[in-house]
This record gives C-alpha cells, structure tokens and sequence, in this order.
C-alpha cells in the first residue's frame, strides 16, 4: 500500500486494490497457503453455504465453537481434517469465523499450512528452547515464562486466565492500546473499562476502584501503540497489589531488551514477531510471569496448558524465530539509536505538530522501567501542523510502507487509518490524530533517514 488512495482503497474493500494484495499481516489477511489449506477443509468437510475455519488444536476449535454460538445463537459443529481441526459453520457467519482468528491469534501458520498440503506436517515442540533463549532477557525463570503462535494468542491466554473472569469481572485497560488488545477484553472477556490517559481524577479514581478489587485484571502497554505513553506502573502496581488484582503490562512496541516492566507487572506480554524476531518471517507471542507474583501458580498454570493445547507455536516457526534471536541485541542497538535521531530531528522541524517517542513522551514513567543499558525503542509517531498534507507527505516517503513493526529496514504506515478506519471520530476524541504517521525505525545506517523524511516534508 504505497499511496495514501491505496490505504483508503483497502479499507473500503476496493476490488482494484484487493486484487493487487499478495500478503499481509496474517491475522487479518490469510498467507495464500493458509488460504489454499482453507479451501482444500472447505472442498473437503463443508457443504453448500458453509463457511470453515481451521485452527490448530481441539481445545481451540472448541473455543471458537462455544464463542460463535454464544454470540450468534446458531448451531456450528466440528470435525477432525487430517491432524487439524476445523469449524463447519453457515456462510453468513464468516466474519465472526474471522473475528475469533483476527482476536485471539490462534492462528495456523504458513509454514505449518505447507507442510501439511504438503503431506509432511510435523510433530513435536522446540518452544522450551525458544523460552530458554527469552528467560535471558525477561529474568524469569523457564517456568514461568511460556511461547504461543502469536502476541494475541499469549494475551488471549492470560486474559483467560484471570481468577476473576470466572468470577464475571470486567476488566481495565489504562492508556490507548493497540487496537485488538482492547477488543479482546470486550469480545473474549466479560467486557473492559477503559481509561484513555492515565492521570489526573480519572485515574485516581481508577486507583481507587482497582484496590477495591473491581476488576479481573489491568492491562496496560509500556509504552501504548501508536501513542508511545508509559503509565505509572509503580502507582498502577501497589493498588493492583492492595485489591489483589493481576496487572499485565505488553512491552511489544519497546521490547524486553528496553524495559523490565516486571519491576512492578505481574505478567508481561511481548508479541515476539516484532523486535524480538526482527525480520518480520515468523509470528509468535510470549507471557511470562514474575517468579514472585501471588498469581505465579494460578496464572501459570493455565498457561502452560494453552501453550501445549491452544496456540502451540510450530516447530518450524520455533525455529526461525530461535535463528532470528540471535541477531536481537545487536538489531536492537541500532534500532533505537535511529529512531532517537529522527524524533529529535521531527520535534524540531516547522511542519510538524507533534512526535510520540519514550524519549519525549511521559518520559518518567518510561525511564523507571528503562533497563540499564537499554534505550527508547524503535517506535514512534507524528503529526503534521497541515493534516490535509499528510496523504502528500506519505506518497513521497521512499521508504517501505505497511502496518506491522519490527522488520530490520524501516516501515512507516498511516496508523489511525490502517487501524480504525471505521471509528476514526472515536479515536480522535481519544487524542489520536486521523492522520498520525506511525514509523518502525530499522537498522539502516545511522543518518540514513533523516534525509528521506527531510525531502518528504519538504513539500509542505
């Protein structure tokens, strides 16, 4: 999606821009072998009308099936196709099919998808390798610390998990997340209160309500996507532990090697397919709780069983992704040295409005859980004093374009517009622009970018 008309064109569902996608990120657009081993269930298992949805394990299958007759009232069923297992439903109720897969990231893999069109799907599991290889940058131990086949599946799963989601608690998310985290609170869980900027009344009477013990659990991301705000874990931490209440903290968008949020969270979430990765080839997700939490045992307990049961992550992915961490650190260096200097730069040129970085943005907060050695991350955002400029701005960017993060050479993408297209009034009342520019900083040599962003901007 290079042009702004082209981002537009996708989000209507323009025929003409469809035809011309050949991948994208594959929880919301199915990887053609994914699609083929879709078609090959359907021809198989479906009759007239029927829709399918493959999913990697029985207890996820069983998941969705429970879920979708929940919400639609109509009666679905699964079989067994060939080692997975499938979900028969009507037709018309595709998009909720495509809903549980999008939310909870119990997704089937390409990789896995090949191997068993091509009759040669593997068994057994390399994520204990993939956890020892994690436990070196989270300080957990190999216990507590647990890989899934993506960072929703790992957030579903200790969504789940909450002692009080059986008890019909709501949840509560501080700061504006990324956009799936907060609807798989509202849409897996028992609903979510939602407070879009962490201080002042708002908060504290959220403090107050959270040591109370109201809720099941408190998300929150450090920093938020596309925002890139930190909260005050240590204030959010003492009232979670006076009501008793799990606080789970997502650090995609920094990433274990910039911040130990375990200071103060009782479990911290990554979708490792981001920095951890870095080569934007795998998808993959961790929770790993700290060895000293109260909920240690009955969180982690069931995520252990989801981890072998629900969204097992396939060897062959472990293997990439165990080949990919290697190179973490290193990338992860200059990454944040990158994204440092172009928003500074940014934050000092005429024609912007506003930069989001760790660096500048609730910088306090981000720094009490910044490792020793560690930086502001790849991640930052911003807005043009000209919105009506943007699309020109975006048009004339000569760098990679796309909506995921993470990949070793630079992304930038027209996040609000990408994300909630569809609530765009919403979003811009929670302070996020229409047309705020997110950009993944990658590895290029330092000095490389400033100079693409300087011409772009220069049109305006």
């Amino acid at each position: 999606m290079p042009t702004w008309d082209s981002v537009i064109g996708y989000e209507e569902g323009r025929e003409k821009i469809l035809k011309r996608l050949r991948l994208g990120y594959p929880r919301f657009f199915k990887h053609p072998t994914v699609e083929r081993l879709f078609e090959n269930a359907r021809t198989e298992v479906a009759g007239d009308d029927e829709e399918i949805l493959v999913l990697p394990t029985r207890a996820s299958v069983q998941r969705a099936h429970r879920w979708i007759e929940r919400l639609t009232e109509t009666a679905v069923r699964i079989t067994s196709f060939n080692g997975l297992q499938v979900l028969i439903l009507p037709a018309r109720l595709r998009s909720k099919a495509n809903e549980y897969w999008r939310y909870t990231g119990e997704i089937v893999s390409s990789r896995q998808a090949q191997d068993f069109l091509d009759g040669n799907l593997r068994t057994g599991s390399k994520s204990h390798l993939v956890v020892r290889s994690l436990t070196k940058f989270t300080g957990t131990s190999t216990d507590n610390t647990f890989v899934f086949s993506s960072g929703m599946a790992a957030i579903t799963s200790v969504l789940r998990s909450l002692p009080g989601l059986k008890e019909g608690k709501k949840t509560l998310q501080l700061e504006f997340p990324y956009v799936d985290c907060l609807k798989v609170q509202r849409h897996i869980g028992h609903g979510v209160v939602y407070l879009n900027e962490a201080y002042g009344e708002s908060f504290d009477e959220a403090l107050q309500r959270i040591r109370q013990g109201e809720f099941a659990g408190v998300f929150t991301e450090v920093p938020s996507n596309p925002l890139l705000r930190s909260v005050n874990l240590e204030l959010v931490s003492q009232a979670c532990a006076d009501g008793h209440t799990p606080l789970i903290v997502d650090d995609s968008a920094s990433g274990p090697l910039n911040v130990e949020v375990l200071r103060f969270a009782d479990v911290v979430t990554n979708s490792l397919t981001k920095w951890v990765s870095g080569e934007g080839n795998v998808m993959a997700g961790m929770a790993a709780v700290r060895d000293d939490s109260p909920f240690a045992a009955t969180i982690g307990i069931p995520l252990a069983q989801d981890m072998e049961e629900s969204a097992p992550l396939y060897i062959s992915d472990a293997e990439v992704l165990l080949s990919n961490i290697k190179s973490y650190p290193e990338r992860a260096a200059a990454i944040n040295q990158n994204a440092l200097e172009l928003a500074t730069w940014l934050s000092d040129h005429p024609a912007v409005a506003q930069v989001w970085h760790p660096s500048l943005t609730s910088t306090e907060n981000y720094d009490a859980v910044r490792r020793k050695n560690g930086g502001y991350g790849g991640l930052l955002s911003f807005s043009l004093k000209a919105p009506k400029k943007t699309p020109k701005v975006y048009d004339s960017l000569c760098i990679s374009k796309g909506p995921s993060f993470g990949t070793p050479f630079t992304l930038v993408c027209p996040y609000t517009q990408l994300a909630h297209y569809r609530e765009i009034e919403w979003v811009e009342a929670c302070g996020v622009p229409a047309n705020l520019l997110r950009v993944s900083c990658g590895t290029e040599p330092a000095g490389t970018l400033v100079p693409i962003f300087e011409k772009a901007l220069s049109l305006v």
